[in-house]
């Protein structure tokens, strides 16, 4: 792992990097790998800020990867959803790649935030992904580890490929066997040369198969294959065993299903490509006919809309209905029945009678009326007739 002087906040090798110091100024440590880390910088001669990954050399093998991921970042720049290399740095211990910022992180750390993508959010993204990996499929490079963590977001939110380590040019009609990726995202290809021998290898298909699983866990929030037990999730992959469970996918489209499934084929030679990904309909949109404008029909709706929008602003000062059987079983339970029962018990029997309370025994058999409320009521009408 690399180390730093976190009292003093600078970089190892310093005075072997002059070239690298002189020119950018290093800040807060945006992110650490098991032989890297990566800083935001920022270029003393303009003032922009960029991100620097930072890789200690422990050995030859990471030295030689290292330098063919800057190569191969080198080949497929210019494209705008793959991350740009500005400046390459090399010293005998370290190597410095200076590339673009994207301050908003990594796309799966925006998919932790929102759990679930809409189908128009999931076409855009998903669409910049696989316009990347075309590019990088007409070079001959394969990614190998496709992932919402390699994805980065820039300040306008736009789509970033980055993490090329363990990408790689292929010759013509070579065939790779060796094991790498993320365990999630492996293709069953991958799996079955690690596990076989004399198997014809894997291609550029294992990219398509990343792409399958990155847009079924955009649209549902959950990844296709996933078990705790590892060994069970590979035999998943291997299989192609996933499914579209509700309610996850109870309003996700048709076309997105479809897209899945000719990217999930555990026939690679079967699966889609990122061109006739690209061609799916789920992006393609068709042509919407000409509407016919119905001056009448159209009126109706918005009377009808304004209706059930005004219901529902005054619904909570609206009382809600009782039904008639309820009201005969138990009309006291409801409470402006109950304050009519109670006001007219006290006035007929002089105290409350409540049902399933504590008071005064004797007032419980106190049932005769008090008075005579017909004649007292005539009573009381005759005096107030005299006094006027």
């Amino acid at each position: 792992m690399m180390t730093y002087d976190e009292r003093t906040d600078e970089l190892p090798d310093r005075e072997k990097a002059r070239e690298f110091y002189s020119k950018y100024e290093p800040k807060e440590v945006l992110g650490k790998g098991i032989s890297s880390v990566v800083r935001r910088v920022v270029e003393k001669s303009t003032g922009k800020e960029y991100a620097v990954k930072i890789v200690e050399y422990s050995g030859d093998e990471l030295k030689e990867s290292t330098l063919r991921e800057i190569e191969i970042m080198r080949l497929i720049g210019g494209h705008p959803n793959i991350i740009d290399v500005h400046d390459t740095f090399e010293s005998d211990s370290f190597v410095f790649i200076v590339m673009e910022l994207c301050p908003n992180g990594e796309l799966f750390d925006y998919l932790t935030k929102v759990v679930r993508l809409s189908e128009k959010k999931t076409r855009q993204i998903m669409k910049s992904i696989l316009d990347s990996v075309l590019w990088l499929h007409k070079r001959n490079i394969v990614h190998r580890d496709l992932k919402p963590e390699n994805i980065l977001l820039d300040k306008e939110m736009n789509v970033k490929l980055s993490d090329f380590g363990f990408a790689i040019q292929l010759e013509p009609e070579q065939r790779l066997t060796d094991l790498c990726g993320t365990p999630g995202y492996l293709a069953p290809e991958i799996l079955t040369c690690s596990m076989y021998e004399n198997m014809p290898g894997y291609g550029m298909e294992v990219d398509m198969w990343a792409c399958g699983v990155i847009l079924f866990t955009l649209l549902s929030g959950l990844p296709p294959f996933w078990h705790r037990r590892q060994v069970i999730m590979l035999r998943m992959i291997m299989e192609g065993n996933y499914s579209f469970k509700s309610p996850e996918w109870d309003d996700i489209s048709d076309s997105a299903k479809d897209l899945i499934r000719n990217l999930l084929v555990v026939d690679a030679s079967k699966r889609f490509t990122a061109e006739e990904a690209l061609n799916h309909p789920f992006f393609v949109k068709d042509a919407k006919p000409d509407r016919v404008f119905l001056p009448r029909k159209t009126f109706r709706v918005y009377i009808k809309v304004a209706m059930t929008i005004a219901r529902l602003k005054t619904l909570k000062n609206k009382p809600q209905p009782i039904k008639l059987v309820d009201l005969l079983e138990n009309p006291y339970r409801f409470k402006p029945y109950r304050r009519m029962i109670d006001t007219a018990s006290f006035n007929i029997y002089g105290h409350w009678v409540k049902k399933g309370e504590q008071q005064n025994r004797a007032a419980l058999f106190e049932v005769e009326p008090k008075c005579d409320l017909k004649n007292l009521h005539a009573k009381t009408k005759i005096e107030i007739a005299q006094e006027a």
